[in-house]
């Protein structure tokens, strides 16, 4: 993982259950519970503030943090879950779970486009349709990038696509999804150039259809074999 693994402070919580919980909130704390490693669950309390200022930052349940609490050994955890309220979607309960070094977990990661400005299919006029803004890949928790880079520069013409394949993903990461080549992007048409073409194409079959005169036969077109009889 790039960087230094940022602390996460938090609050043991005293005592469990619904009752606890809402004392939490009253005081302005989110209660969650960190499980895993082999070692009982840790009910903790982290404040409301610092806890939406995390989830506003982005990618708070792909990161890894060192979790400090006062009276315990610091430990590596990742967020598997924030509950939110359904009317406020504000957070009202959270899950952390402890990791080793080793730990092999599924994350989604967010994609970083990168080169648009050397891109030749754009140059050419083609406009980027992003397919996966985030891909699931399984990484190693001592070892999470921050995200996985693709380099546009090697779309020539306006049409191609990159599929996972095509990207060097970071060491020790690999897709969840293994039975297919799936696409992450692609470079189409402007909308005005595919719209210039669809009305070519209708003009053109326009000009294939016949012209039915008032007795029902068809006019300006070949005589037909009983045309030439009469």
């Amino acid at each position: 993982m790039a960087g230094e693994i940022p602390d996460l402070h938090a609050q043991e919580r005293t005592g469990t259950g619904k009752g606890a919980a809402r004392a939490a909130r009253r005081n302005g704390m989110v209660p969650g519970i960190v499980f895993g490693g082999d070692v009982d669950p840790l009910p903790i309390n982290i404040p409301f503030n610092v806890l939406l200022k995390r989830l506003k930052a982005g990618r708070f349940k792909s990161t890894l943090f060192n979790l400090k609490v006062d009276g315990h050994e610091d430990v590596r955890v990742i967020c598997r879950d924030v509950q939110r309220d359904v009317v406020k979607d504000l957070p009202t309960h959270f899950d952390l779970m402890r990791l080793r070094r080793t730990t092999k977990i599924n994350l989604f990661l967010p994609v970083e486009f990168i080169n648009e400005e050397d891109c030749p299919a754009l140059k050419k006029g083609g406009v980027l349709t992003v397919i996966r803004n985030e891909i699931e890949v399984i990484v190693t928790a001592g070892d999470i990038p921050e995200s996985i880079v693709v380099d546009l520069s090697s779309l020539e013409n306006i049409g191609d696509n990159i599929s996972i394949s095509q990207v060097a993903l970071p060491e020790g990461a690999k897709p969840t999804i293994t039975d297919r080549d799936f696409a992450i992007c692609n470079v189409a048409a402007p909308s005005a150039l595919a719209s210039d073409k669809d009305e070519d194409e209708d003009e053109t079959e326009a000009d294939e259809v016949p012209t039915v005169g008032e007795d029902g036969e068809a006019e300006g077109g070949e005589a037909t074999e009983g045309d030439a009889e009469s």
